[in-house]
């Protein structure tokens, strides 16, 4: 699996990566393994505001349907609008394409609660050992 260096990461399976003061959000390669196939995405509207540890869109699967769980909080500025319209993409590309939105956060001290890649690789190794 494959965890860029350059994005932070939750215990939710998604990443967050700071271009300048807006941080872009999308799922981890784990989370694309475990969604499989996608037929739907909701997210949120623009200017709609996002709590961190709270749902903010769903993603549906022939298995299940799953929340999407914010890492930080924040402004919607941009959705993916292309994932109406060809949700594999979420899974084809997850660290592409596939992002899910971008926020202007309100809150810089939850950065701290996110985890490097390598941090991340050891919280899934230390899921699966349990």
């Amino acid at each position: 699996m494959d965890f860029p260096d350059d994005r932070l990461y939750c215990e939710y399976h998604l990443w967050v990566k700071l271009e300048k003061d807006q941080a872009v959000i999308g799922i981890t390669d784990h989370a694309r393994e475990e969604l499989g196939e996608v037929d739907y995405v909701e997210l949120p509207a623009l200017d709609d505001s996002v709590t961190r540890n709270r749902a903010f869109g769903i993603v549906e699967t022939s298995k299940a349907v799953t929340d999407l769980i914010a890492p930080i909080s924040g402004i919607v500025v941009e959705t993916n609008t292309s994932l109406g319209e060809s949700p594999e993409i979420l899974t084809d590309d997850p660290y592409g394409d596939g992002w899910l939105l971008t926020i202007e956060p309100s809150d810089p001290e939850e950065f701290d609660e996110l985890i490097n890649s390598e941090s991340y690789k050891k919280l899934l190794t230390d899921q699966f050992h349990e």
